[in-house]
């Protein structure tokens, strides 16, 4: 079975990978990365912004590599909520046949003194290594694990996401189209 991550990020692929092989135990998996657009701005500053993105990954990465089993589009965003910051992240997974399946992560409530460098311009990930003295922890436990000291990080709870987005693909009650 050939999978598309439509990134390169590691966290992102094996966070697909740990759903994937949880939910296709038996299958042969070849899971490989893809880059295209996401059609969204690098830092999504919406929920509907970040699943945007995720579509968006899922729809070009089919147009750009027709020949694979799955399409898996993986899109982290902010959104404010009654004037919280809080993080979100879209995960779409796409077939053969146009079916499409989309899951969504926790919320992650966002610091203040993160949201103060969001706010001037910052990615999240950048202001989240200046905040906690960090390199690079959007490929690492990204701000889930950061703030939950490793009890959850952006892989697990990605690959949670992916898994529930899975389930129209793997449970009978959807069938089969």
């Amino acid at each position: 079975m050939k999978i598309l991550v439509a990134s390169f990020n590691p966290v992102k692929v094996a966070a697909v990978r740990q759903a994937f092989m949880a939910c296709f135990p038996a299958g042969d998996l070849k899971i490989e990365s893809v880059n295209v657009a996401s059609g969204v701005p690098d830092q999504p500053m919406s929920d509907a912004e970040t699943l945007a993105g995720a579509r968006n990954r899922v729809r070009n990465a089919r147009e750009a590599h027709p020949e694979a089993d799955f399409w898996v589009g993986l899109e982290g965003g902010l959104d404010v909520i009654e004037g919280e910051m809080v993080g979100v992240a879209w995960m779409a997974i796409g077939d053969p046949r146009g079916r499409i399946s989309e899951a969504r992560t926790p919320t992650l409530p966002i610091p203040p003194s993160v949201r103060r460098l969001v706010d001037s311009g910052l990615e999240l990930g950048e202001a989240n290594d200046r905040v906690f003295s960090a390199v690079n922890s959007k490929q690492g436990g990204g701000a889930f694990g950061l703030l939950t000291d490793g009890r959850h990080t952006r892989e697990s709870v990605y690959a949670q996401a992916v898994e529930l987005a899975l389930i129209p693909f793997v449970h009978p009650l959807w069938g089969d189209p």
